[in-house]
């Protein structure tokens, strides 16, 4: 269903709204989360600390009275230590420790399942203590009674017994290493949640001002959507004028799908439709020319060669017979033999010349046969190897075993000994001639690549045209019969040419199934 314009900007600015809600509601439970973790903090696990430090703090001073009463001579020292270890101690102890109990629970009152583990080990910790506390206040008992008897029966101070005195005083390193222990998970779990806490709030601080980023970028979203809904108006209107004045690759960039988006895609449309039109009126009349002037230079060539083949055949057997009659005595015989033998070469030239003419006014149509072109161009450049080692072109082949097509094997023979010759010309102080081929998908490829100095940009674009060469000798129809015979092969032929990179003639034929 296709919303209309109204519909569209209501949503917008409805989303507007609702994304402002979600940021304040977001805020607000954030702000929760993180007032519960203080809580925690303050309410729970800074009070249970406080408390393993004040009985870390109360043991240590247990320890110095235990280490005085045991290197005491003084007998009232003695029972003052003891009455102090006695009355004073165990019930400090006691207290804090049922204080951390309580402590614990409130802690488990206000934190959630996550906390419920490490609870359940400082629970666990309070009650190993409380029971080494029980051990150690037995001991302790029995030390301070053994004091009490040895004082009794000698006025001499005794030395304190040593066996229960190290006994208790392993047992109040036991309790030492535990209380620390307590102490340090409770300092540990304290950074944990401080650094959760901060985590909490910077990840909140970045999403509210995520989420504000994008109410506001939603709200200028929605000033924008009527002028962007209506935008495709104004280039519709330009595109029709330049239309109407024969440019037909206007077009109206629009991406709305709304009814002003219908109007412009359906316009782009026919502008598209009216520019391959005229694109294909153009070809075809570039054909129909190009037709036109191949027949008529068709016809001049053909013209040309009946008027000067037969004169052209009797200068160069009367040149030869002149030769043959010059007798020798005569003082300039060389001389004049050498001239007869250069109009000798110049009417074969002008021959090649005129059966060049002919072969392009009077190209056949191919017949087609099922051929191997590899082989083709193997036996191709068996035959002109004698010229290209005399040219000091060296012969690179990159060909796969086999290449079938259906060509016309002397045309196609035509055709590549044209590439090839041309290519050995424009390598006049020797280089590097390259034959390569492959299948391609719809057909077969092959290239002819030759190490020369390129063909200037200028002389690129007219490579193919009839009488159009670069070189002093040339006719001009070699590459322009190429073309002839390839096109009539339903394949293309095209040149790329650099001036470090040399020229790469490449034809494409198209094999039987692509033929269609």
């Amino acid at each position: 269903m296709r919303l209309s314009i109204a519909t569209r900007i209501f949503l917008v600015f409805a989303a507007v709204v609702s994304i402002f809600g979600a940021v304040s509601s977001f805020a607000v439970w954030r702000m929760h989360a993180v007032g519960a973790d203080i809580r925690l903090v303050s309410e729970g696990y800074l009070p249970l600390t406080k408390v393993a430090a004040q009985l870390e703090t109360f043991h240590k001073n247990k320890q110095r009275d235990t280490d005085r009463l045991i290197e005491e001579k003084d007998p009232r020292a003695q029972r003052i230590l003891i009455k102090l270890a006695r009355l004073y101690y165990p019930r400090i102890v006691r207290e804090k420790l049922a204080q951390g109990g309580l402590l614990v629970t409130e802690t488990r009152r206000l934190s959630g399942a996550k906390e419920k583990p490490f609870l359940d080990e400082i629970e666990g910790r309070l009650a190993e203590i409380s029971r080494d506390y029980d051990v150690y206040d037995a001991e302790a008992d029995t030390f301070f009674a053994a004091l009490e008897s040895t004082e009794a029966e000698s006025s001499e101070v005794a030395p304190a017994p040593d066996e229960r005195g190290k006994e208790l005083k392993r047992t109040e390193r036991r309790i030492d290493r535990s209380l620390r222990l307590l102490s340090h998970a409770l300092e540990g779990r304290i950074q944990e949640r401080v650094k959760e806490a901060q985590a909490t709030e910077r990840s909140s601080s970045w999403a509210i001002i995520g989420f504000s980023m994008a109410a506001i970028a939603l709200g200028i979203l929605a000033t924008l959507l009527s002028q962007r809904l209506l935008s495709p108006i104004r280039p519709l209107t330009r595109a029709a004028v330049r239309i109407g004045d024969g440019d037909y690759t206007a077009q109206v960039p629009t991406r709305a799908a709304n009814e002003v988006g219908v109007l412009a895609r359906a316009f782009n449309q026919m502008a598209a439709s009216l520019q391959a039109r005229e694109r294909e009126l153009q070809e075809k009349q570039e054909e129909l020319v190009l037709a036109e002037k191949l027949a008529t230079v068709g016809r001049m060539a053909a013209q040309i060669t009946h008027e000067i083949r037969n004169p052209l055949s009797s200068i160069g057997l009367n040149t030869e017979l002149l030769a043959e009659e010059l007798p020798a005595e005569l003082p300039n015989a060389a001389e004049a033999r050498r001239l007869c033998a250069a109009i000798g070469r110049e009417v074969d030239r002008l021959a090649d010349v005129t059966e060049d003419y002919l072969r392009f006014a009077r190209l056949p149509k191919p017949e087609l046969v099922r051929e191997d072109v590899v082989a083709l161009v193997r036996d191709l450049v068996a035959f002109v190897k004698p010229e290209l080692d005399e040219a000091g072109i060296a012969v690179e082949l990159d060909l796969p075993e086999t290449l079938p097509a259906e060509v016309d094997e002397n045309q196609l023979r035509q055709a590549l000994l044209n590439l090839v010759r041309n290519s050995r010309e424009a390598m006049a102080g020797g280089g590097t001639l390259k034959l390569a081929g492959r299948s391609d998908g719809d057909g077969i490829e092959l290239s002819i690549h030759d190490s020369g100095p390129g063909v200037p940009p200028q002389a690129l674009e007219r490579i193919f045209d009839p009488f159009f060469t670069t070189k002093s000798g040339g006719t001009g129809l070699g590459l322009s019969l190429t073309q002839q015979i390839i096109a009539q092969h339903h394949g293309r032929v095209s040149c790329e040419s650099g001036p470090t990179s040399g020229t790469t003639f490449t034809v494409h034929l198209p094999t039987p199934e692509y033929l269609a």
